[in-house]
């Protein structure tokens, strides 16, 4: 099985001393034996375009030869001026700190550094709505944290007052807010000595690996995703020390390890989906490829006709990886996604090049079937449930779009400690999940003030328990309309107009690049602008109704167009009726009557 002495074949070599976390053996029990037939393939492809754009520099960086850095995008000239990683391998962020904002700002390089750069170390300057001030996004695998993790990062927007606070974000991840620049080298440090780390988490990287949010307690899992996230997030970032090898992609990357019949990981999105699957008697993935969400454009995972043994996850995503690092477009950037790279080369011609990067050039063919249930009905994991583990239970509590302040996250800790064994886990409904709570603290623990005056309710609305929305124009410069408060307003509105017989995922995005995943949405909302009856520019919403998660996954269709948001609740309210079988409340109570 997979495990970190193995893993240490796949990271550079460093220099720079750095606390280790430890990835834990993976498991797996399962015997159907299968095979699948040879892919067929695709048109040739000329040799010249499968020479590798980039080449090893000195720091182990990776930067494009000389003659394909004609035509490309800002961000990547920004990645030719300066190495983005220097800023931590080399320490530079730590002198960075100590420049005044006015003196950073008079200099492009520096400049550069605190608005592009730094998102490398995963700091996103807020400078539209929040000058001077980061964003900062963590690596937190699988989703699963600590109680003593999460009163740090409490402690951490404590300290900013107003401008703090946490989301948990669509990829089982935190975001904390309010940052300043003078206060990162002693944030990065905290970061480490809880074991925690934002490296590699913006632009250009590997996002979050996401896994089952209920792995090792679900009584239905399929396997236990846990180790490999690990395992692939070590590799990621070389233990938390910075791993340039992979650090300069044509553009950001997905990768999630499915681990349910529930789909909770929503492989169909990402850029690398491990689905469980046995081959001639062994437990393996089989893998999916290219899926994205993007503002021109969104397509589904396909399958790369592969399998890979469980301990050959770390080496199937580095050759993935190596391949779309080498050979992916670095021009517009709204092309440069690997699905874009799949669909120039085609799929067979990929899976060869992928294959060569293999530790010993073979790329299996994948299994027939994967171990994923089709018919499958998705559980809901709000509320209690009982864990494999007996007398214990797992309960998960709704977070009102995300969102969070210093003092509920200080609850949550304690929580956890109290009435768990101190873990928390994320899911990407952004939501959390408290496990290991034995069933004669269930009462008490339901009765604890943060979920009963419904701040994070274990019992939440049918509408609210679907809700997930973006940062929206609150923070984020691209978004374009507000999108957590009114996500919050336009669901309990429409639930005054009509009652649904079953929750309805609805996610908000402020902008096209689709943070929030509308296209997966039952109901989607992304964020535009329009005029108004009266010729008044006004915010809107372009609506998706259709999107589907788990086995018979699908993305969603638009709508309707141009939604001034002042009309939305009433287009959702029919919308809700016409589609998902809702009732009108006048009905419902004469119904009653």
């Amino acid at each position: 099985m997979a495990s970190t002495a193995s893993l240490q074949r796949f990271l550079p070599a460093s220099p720079h001393a750095s606390s280790r976390r430890r990835a834990g053996r993976a498991r797996a029990a399962v015997s159907i034996p299968s095979s699948s037939p040879p892919a067929t393939r695709d048109n040739e492809v000329p040799a010249e375009r499968l020479e590798p754009r980039v080449e090893a520099r000195e720091g182990g960086y990776w930067s494009l030869k000389e003659r394909y850095r004609t035509g490309l995008n800002p961000h990547e000239k920004v990645k030719l001026e300066k190495e983005p990683m220097a800023l931590f391998m080399d320490g530079g962020v730590r002198d960075l700190a100590k420049i005044p904002m006015e003196v950073i700002d008079a200099a492009k390089l520096t400049k550069d550094d605190v608005d592009v750069r730094l998102k490398w170390l995963g700091l996103f300057h807020r400078r539209k709505h929040q000058y001077g001030r980061f964003m900062m996004r963590l690596k937190l695998p699988n989703g699963v944290t600590t109680s003593e993790q999460t009163r740090y990062l409490a402690s951490v927007i404590e300290a900013y007052g107003a401008d703090g606070c946490a989301d948990v974000t669509t990829r089982q991840n935190w975001q904390i807010r309010g940052v300043t620049l003078p206060d990162v080298p002693a944030i990065l440090d905290g970061l480490r000595a809880v074991g925690l780390t934002s490296l590699q988490s913006g632009m250009d990287n590997v996002r979050n690996p996401v896994g089952n949010p209920l792995a090792g307690v679900d009584p239905h899992e399929i396997v236990d995703t846990r180790p490999y996230t690990n395992l692939l997030s070590s590799y990621i970032t070389s233990n938390s020390q910075g791993n340039p090898a992979i650090t300069n992609l044509p553009r950001k990357w997905n990768v999630c390890v499915i681990g349910s019949h529930d789909l909770y990981e929503h492989p169909h999105i990402n850029d690398l989906a491990y689905m469980p699957a046995v081959k001639d008697g062994k437990f393996g993935f089989n893998l999916l490829v290219g899926g994205f969400i993007s503002p021109k454009r969104w397509a589904e995972a396909l399958p790369l006709d592969a399998w890979v043994a469980g301990d050959d996850v770390v080496p199937a995503c580095k050759a993935i990886l190596e391949a779309y690092r080498d050979l992916g477009f670095r021009g517009n950037r709204q092309k440069t996604r690997m699905m874009w790279l799949i669909d120039e080369l085609g799929m067979e011609v990929f899976r060869s090049e992928v294959e060569k990067r293999m530790p010993n050039g073979v790329l299996e063919r994948a299994a027939a079937e994967d171990l994923v249930d089709k018919k499958w009905e998705r559980r809901d994991y709000l509320g209690v449930h009982p864990q494999k583990q007996e007398g214990l239970s797992y309960v998960g509590l709704h977070v009102p779009v995300g969102r969070l302040q210093a003092a509920d996250m200080f609850e949550l800790a304690r929580l956890a400690d109290e009435y768990g064994t101190g873990e928390l886990r994320l899911t990407v409904e952004q939501n959390v999940v408290l496990p290991n709570v034995s069933n004669r603290r269930l009462d008490a623990l339901l009765a604890e003030p943060l979920l009963q005056r419904q701040r994070l309710s274990p019992q939440p609305s049918l509408l609210l328990r679907g809700l997930v929305a973006c940062t929206g124009n609150q923070f984020c410069g691209q978004a374009i309309i507000e999108t957590k408060a009114r996500a919050l307003q336009v669901a309990r509105e429409v639930e005054k107009r009509v009652a649904v017989p079953r929750p309805v995922r609805m996610h908000w995005t402020g902008c096209p690049n689709s943070c929030a995943q509308v296209q997966v949405a039952d109901i989607g909302f992304m964020g535009c602008l329009t005029k108004d009856r009266d010729g008044k520019v006004v915010e809107a919403a372009d609506i998706f109704v259709g999107g589907r998660v788990g086995s018979d996954s699908h993305l969603a269709d638009v709508y309707r167009k141009s939604v001034p948001c002042k009309d939305l609740v009433p287009i959702v309210a029919d919308l809700l009726v016409e589609r998902f079988g809702a009732v009108p409340r006048e009905r419902e109570e004469e119904d009653e009557e």
